[in-house]
């Protein structure tokens, strides 16, 4: 069953989405952010998280406070995808209160295509 949903999931070029982040101006990355978000949702398994669209205007809400507490999030997820007992969420949360929010987003990304690769073999 977990295969069928990695299967689902798209396998973003990570440096793609840097380039188109900057291309855009940030247009994309708000796109990427969505779409990362429920993809983790549905590699980790915890589909009535918050959604992406819901998690952006949050965000926007809380003048971007609410991003911290998704990286956290994000991590936990990460953990749960790659199947280890660490606390990346702690580094997702450093990488964004220090502006490298992206990373987070890179590392999140990267995650999830291997969780797509290692279904599909």
């Amino acid at each position: 069953m977990k295969g069928v949903v990695f299967m689902a999931l798209e396998n973003r070029s990570i440096a793609k989405c840097i380039i188109l982040t900057l291309v855009t101006c940030g247009i994309y990355g708000i796109y990427w952010f969505i779409v990362l978000t429920n993809d983790m949702n549905k590699a980790s398994g915890r589909t009535s998280d918050t959604s992406g669209g819901m998690a952006f205007v949050l965000t926007l809400v809380t003048c971007g406070i609410y991003e911290y507490y998704w990286a956290y999030k994000l991590g936990e997820k990460r953990d749960i995808v790659v199947g280890e007992k660490s606390s990346s969420g702690i580094i997702y949360l450093v990488l964004s209160l220090f502006g490298f929010g992206i990373v987070a987003y890179c590392l999140a990304q990267d995650a999830i295509n291997k969780a797509i690769d290692r279904a599909s073999n």
